[in-house]
Order: structure tokens, then C-alpha cells, then sequence
């Protein structure tokens, strides 16, 4: 749409992290890095957790959709920052950039329900281990799973359908490395509360009740903990949690940063930043916490890599 006597724009211009030649080389090199671990790092976790019955339980379904989502996050992101190191202007069309944004929200926002799930996982497991196998059973984790995807297609759906409602109309330049929706909002002509609030109110209602069950699982888990006698059976107990942890304080520190805290407290620089952080340093790290503090995933990729020796 055109309106006030203006072109409408029918593509962006995305100004990436650094104009200097220099630093686009490094960053080059570092992210392109970090791109194959992320790819490397998550795909040998499905591969791994497909192939090694011992890992065919919940815990390991959901830890093999979240490298999934990973790869999807880091996938909709990394390729076309990449591109932009080569020296070249990278312009994207108006419906592309809708789209990316769309794919990296869905991925984004179901890594949150993931984590919550696996949250609520690790509870049934700890405080309720003779009824693991009927709370988790196949049927129950398929439709947290389905849960978990539609969740963030609906909360993606939110951000895009209100970006979709505005005009495009003057200035084309977006001061990121991606289509996020905060620099999109800037460049539209449309200055109505509701493609403020709504999104704000969904990312906001999707990192509370997330977290919300984070919460409420681990309050449980460490009550239960805290009656076992055993330093032995604690640690045990604790170490199944910790990766997970982790990983949940990486992720929402982040998210909170961008989604949460209000704009004006932090800088476009900032901005970009921490979404570096979440989008591409987080997906590769994920992989990382969850297999090197996992003595069940290392012993599993042991057991894997001596049969494949054996047919050698």
C-alpha cells in the first residue's frame, strides 16, 4: 500500500553489525563457525538420540525437538547475516523479511515451551517416578509436543499478522542483522497502540507461563531432592537438572532483555547484541551443556562410535 503521496516500499535494506571491511571479515570467520558447530552440534544430538535405544525415553523426545528448533532458529538467522560480510547490500523483499521474522518467532517461542516442558519432565520424573512411565507416555509427550509448536505459531502469528496490517511507506533501512519486529515497527507509517501492545502482551504471557511451570517444577523437584538421605541419590537428582538449568538462565536472560524490558532502557547496539546471543550463540551452546554434562548421552555416543569401529 502507498498513502500520503509516498512510494510504498517493497524491500529492505539490512544495515548488519559493522560497516568496517575489517570487522566484517572476522565476524565472517567467527559466525560461519559457529553456524556448523550449531548445524554439527544438533544434528549429532538427533542422530545420536535416534540411534541409541537408551536414549528412547521423553527426556531424550524432547531434547531431539529442541536441536531441531535450534537448527531452525539458527537456520532463519545466520545464512543471510553471513551474506552481508561478503560486502554486499543485502536486500530483502517486504515479504521475505515478514517471513524471516515469522520463522525465527515460531522457532523462537516454541524453544520456550520446550524448555517448559521439559521442566515439567524432569518434575514427573524426580517426584513421581513409579508413575513416569503412565504421566509421560507416548501419547501424553506427542501432545505436549503439538502443544509446544502450536504455541509458537500462534504467538509468531501475532507479531506477523500486526506487521501485516501496517504500511511501508519512506525510509527502508532496518538497523539490524535481521528482520526483527521492533526496527519493522519503526519504519511503518501506521502509529496505533495495538501493534504495540498485542505482541508485547503475547511474548510477554508466553515468557510468564513458561516460566511460571519452570518454576513450579523446580520448586517440587528440590523439595523432593532435599528428603532424599543420600548425598549420593541427591546428586543424582541434581545432575539431571543442571543442564537444563542452564540452558533455561541462558535463554530467558536473553529474551527478557529484548521482549520484556522497555526500549528505551537499552541501545540499538544492545540490541543487537544480545540477539546475537539468543539466535546464534544459544543454538550452538545447547548442544554443548546438554551432552557434556550428560553421562547418559556421552556413554551413548561411546557405545555408538565402538560398533561403528567394530564394522570398520
Amino acid at each position: 500500500m502507498s498513502g500520503n503521496n509516498c512510494t510504498a516500499v517493497t524491500g529492505f535494506i539490512l544495515l548488519g553489525l559493522t560497516d568496517d571491511p575489517t570487522l566484517r571479515v572476522i565476524l565472517f570467520v567467527i559466525f560461519l563457525g559457529v553456524y556448523i558447530v550449531t548445524l554439527v552440534g544438533n544434528l549429532s544430538i538427533i542422530i545420536l538420540i535416534r540411534n541409541s535405544s537408551q536414549l528412547h525415553t521423553p527426556m531424550y523426545l524432547f531434547l531431539s525437538n529442541l536441536a531441531f528448533v535450534d537448527i531452525g532458529f539458527s537456520s532463519s538467522v545466520t545464512p543471510l547475516m553471513l551474506m552481508h560480510y561478503f560486502g554486499n547490500i543485502i536486500v530483502i523483499p517486504l515479504g521475505g523479511c515478514v517471513a524471516q521474522y515469522c520463522l525465527a518467532s515460531t522457532f523462537g517461542t516454541t524453544e520456550c515451551f520446550l524448555l517448559a516442558v521439559m521442566a515439567y519432565d524432569r518434575y514427573v520424573a524426580i517426584c513421581s517416578p513409579l508413575l513416569y512411565s503412565t504421566n509421560m507416555s507416548t501419547r501424553v509427550c506427542t501432545l505436549l509436543l503439538i502443544m509446544s509448536y502450536m504455541g509458537g505459531f500462534v504467538n509468531a502469528w501475532t507479531f506477523t499478522g500486526c506487521l501485516l496490517n501496517r504500511s511501508f511507506c519512506g525510509p527502508n533501512k532496518i538497523n539490524h542483522f535481521f528482520c526483527d519486529y521492533s526496527p519493522l515497527l519503526e519504519l511503518s507509517q501506521a502509529q496505533e497502540d495495538l501493534a504495540e501492545i498485542l505482541p508485547a502482551a503475547s511474548a510477554g504471557s508466553v515468557i510468564m507461563i513458561t516460566v511460571f511451570i519452570i518454576i513450579i517444577s523446580y520448586a517440587y523437584i528440590l523439595f523432593s531432592v532435599l528428603k532424599i538421605n543420600s548425598i549420593e541419590g541427591r546428586s543424582k537428582a541434581f545432575s539431571t537438572c543442571t543442564s537444563h538449568l542452564t540452558a533455561v538462565t541462558l535463554y530467558y536472560g536473553t529474551i527478557t532483555f529484548i521482549y520484556v524490558m522497555p526500549e528505551s532502557s537499552y541501545s540499538t547496539n544492545e540490541n543487537k547484541v544480545v540477539s546475537i546471543f539468543y539466535t546464534v550463540m544459544i543454538p550452538m551452546l545447547n548442544p554443548l551443556i546438554y551432552s557434556l554434562r550428560n553421562n547418559e548421552v556421552k556413554g551413548a555416543l561411546r557405545k555408538l562410535l565402538s560398533r561403528k569401529c567394530l564394522f570398520l
